[in-house]
C-alpha cells in the first residue's frame, strides 16, 4: 500500500468531476466542435461523438452481477475512485458507465474524474508499460488517500489482446484492430471488467 502525498491531494479530489459533470463537459465541448485536450482535429471530434453515444448506450444497458454487488456492499470505509480519462478515449467510454453502476451500490464509494492531459503529474505516477494509457482508476481511502488498488486502462483480457497486437500486428491495420476492440466490448458486455473488479474487491 502507498500513501499518495504529492500528485494526489484532497484539493485535487474536491475539484474532480462527477460522472454527470464529466458528460456535461464532453457534450458542451462537442457542441463547440471541440473535445478535451488541445487536439481538436476532425478525427478527435468524431471519436468524441462516438463516445458520447457509447456512454449513453452503456448507461442504459450495463448491469452489475450479484457477486460484484455483494462485494462492494462489504466496503467499510469511504473510498474515492479517481479516474484519469479524456473525452476522445474510446476505452473510457466503454468502461466508465459500468464503474458508475457498480459504485452506486455502496454509499461509501464515490467515483470522480480528472482529465489526463491537465494532470500529467498524476498520470505519470500510473503509467502502463511506460505509456500514458487511459482510463486509469486509482482507488483511495477518502480520508488518508492511501492507495487501495488501481485498474486500467482496459479489461484484463482485452489488455492482453492489445499488447499482443502491439508486439506483432500480423498485418492488421490500426483501424481494423480498433474495430475488433470495440466489437470485443460489444460482445463481452462488461463481463471481463466485472471479473477484474470482483478480484480487486475480494482483496
Amino acid at each position: 500500500m502507498n500513501t499518495i502525498t504529492s500528485s494526489i491531494s484532497h484539493e485535487l479530489i474536491d475539484q474532480a468531476m462527477s460522472y454527470t459533470r464529466y458528460k456535461e463537459l464532453i457534450d458542451q465541448l462537442f457542441s463547440e466542435k471541440k473535445t478535451t485536450g488541445n487536439n481538436h482535429s476532425d478525427s478527435m471530434i468524431e471519436y468524441t461523438r462516438i463516445n458520447i453515444q457509447r456512454m449513453k448506450r452503456w448507461d442504459k444497458t450495463s448491469t452489475v452481477g450479484e457477486e460484484a454487488v455483494e462485494l462492494i456492499k462489504k466496503i467499510d470505509r469511504k473510498q474515492v475512485w479517481l479516474v484519469l480519462t479524456e473525452g476522445w478515449c474510446g476505452d473510457g467510454a466503454q468502461n466508465m458507465p459500468y464503474l458508475e453502476k457498480l459504485a452506486a451500490f455502496s454509499d461509501l464509494v464515490e467515483v470522480k474524474y480528472i482529465l489526463r492531459d491537465e494532470n500529467l503529474e498524476v498520470m505519470d505516477g500510473y503509467l502502463t508499460n511506460g505509456g500514458r494509457s487511459i482510463p486509469k482508476l486509482i482507488a483511495l481511502d477518502m480520508v488518508t488517500l492511501e492507495e487501495l488498488f488501481t485498474w486500467g486502462p482496459r479489461p484484463s483480457e482485452l489488455q492482453k489482446m492489445v499488447m499482443n497486437y502491439k508486439a506483432d500486428p500480423q498485418g492488421i491495420s490500426q483501424q481494423d484492430f480498433n474495430n475488433r476492440v470495440h466489437l470485443w466490448y460489444a460482445k463481452d458486455k462488461n463481463q471481463t471488467l466485472e471479473r477484474d473488479f470482483i478480484t480487486l474487491l475480494s482483496k
